[in-house]
């Protein structure tokens, strides 16, 4: 028999290791096995999608939207992304500026296929979205991680910035900001722009937090002046309407880049389901006030750790100024945000993500996901500080 051919060098080269999330999967697997855990690993709302969203989903496919969709999106639907974009970031956007993805994800890979040629630099600000990485290198680059401090809130200096720029081609950024709960400010984002310009890299804004703010307000830097035409946002259904299983998402950039980007749809996904799009149009159409809802439960379990995690020996809670998570800093513990995690699934059946799960800044740290009910949040957020304790 014959070997069968190689692989693609392309796909040799994801990075499909599991260290960081070793203790997501032992967490799941004790789950399965019996054992009662507290997740507060993934960012996955402790509600469903709204029944409103699933009878018009469900509507929109008995009525017979379950053949072939635009590729790009509906039309009606890109004008209410493009009508939500403008009144949110105050950037006049339109229809034919939107393409809709198969959630964010989708999105994150076309605007990387938009900016990159083969072995091109890709930079993203470390501590990153745990897919970033090999999101990059699926779209044919080389990414390059650019190190944040935990003193500074993990935001990014220009200065740094521009030493990791020369030959780039985009920077990846995200605010507000998963894992570290985040929010960049105004002089932050300019400094970017600034880098982006100078250096003629193309911007890529991961916003799809952006109903999600506690403490301050979001920026798009695309409405930053001069950057509306080298900057593609991607936005997203599933956290601002707990849509996460149903993949509807949008790249937001020039018209002529969603133009090409819509040739890469048809050679690849061929779109959106149709009764999903419809779907998603319904849920937007029920306006802030519903998000706000979706929101809510994260507002409260921030003002909880807030409260609990205040002056407590052993760690240190970074300002959470948006999106569902909390970032502690255990290194006065002594040890690795994946021994402490290791530890504190073992002792006290709590499950966390280590800080290592998203590069090398957040070393030393941790993720909480304020995504189980508040009573049992608030009492393994006791645990975690009382373990915390022990250890220092």
């Amino acid at each position: 028999m014959t070997n069968p051919p190689a692989l693609s060098a392309r796909l040799r080269g994801l990075d499909g290791s599991t260290d960081g999330w070793s203790v997501f999967l032992r967490a799941r697997a004790m789950i399965a096995a019996g054992t009662k855990v507290t997740e507060l690993t993934i960012g996955e709302h402790d509600i469903g999608t709204d029944p409103a969203i699933l009878a018009a989903m469900d509507a929109a496919a008995r009525g017979g939207h379950t053949g072939y969709a635009a590729v790009p999106g509906t039309d009606t639907l890109r004008t209410a992304v493009a009508a939500r974009v403008s009144a949110r970031t105050g950037v006049p956007t339109g229809r034919d500026n939107v393409l809709i993805t198969p959630g964010a994800q989708a999105a994150l890979f076309a605007a990387h296929m938009a900016a990159l040629d083969p072995g091109d630099r890709a930079l993203m600000i470390d501590p990153y979205y745990t897919t970033y990485p090999g999101t990059i290198a699926a779209a044919g680059g080389v990414p390059v991680a650019v190190p944040t401090r935990s003193r500074d809130g993990f935001r990014p200096d220009p200065a740094t910035l521009a030493e990791h720029a020369a030959g780039a081609a985009s920077l990846l950024i995200n605010t507000p900001n998963n894992p570290t709960g985040g929010l960049y400010e105004r002089a932050t984002l300019e400094g970017i722009a600034r880098v982006v310009t100078e250096h003629g890299l193309w911007l890529i804004s991961d916003e799809v937090y952006d109903t999600q703010v506690w403490d301050g307000a979001h920026l798009s830097p695309r409405a930053l002046p001069g950057m509306a035409g080298r900057t593609l946002v991607m936005g997203s259904m599933s956290k601002s309407h707990a849509m996460t299983g149903s993949r509807i998402g949008w790249l937001v950039g020039p018209e002529p880049v969603i133009a090409r980007l819509t040739d890469l749809a048809t050679a690849t996904n061929y779109g959106v389901p149709g009764f999903i799009q419809d779907a998603a149009e319904f849920a937007l159409a029920q306006g802030t006030g519903f998000e706000a809802e979706i929101a809510a439960p994260f507002l409260r379990r921030r003002a909880l750790a807030l409260d609990i995690l205040a002056n407590r020996p052993g760690l240190r809670l970074l300002p959470a100024r948006a999106a569902m998570y909390l970032m502690l800093d255990i290194r006065p513990t002594g040890l690795s945000g994946l021994a402490f995690a290791d530890r504190l699934l073992d002792e006290r059946r709590i499950a966390v993500m280590p800080g290592e799960a998203f590069g090398t800044s957040a070393a030393g740290h941790l993720r909480i996901a304020m995504t189980v009910e508040d009573g049992g949040f608030a009492a393994a957020l006791e645990e975690i500080a009382e373990f915390a304790r022990s250890l220092s």
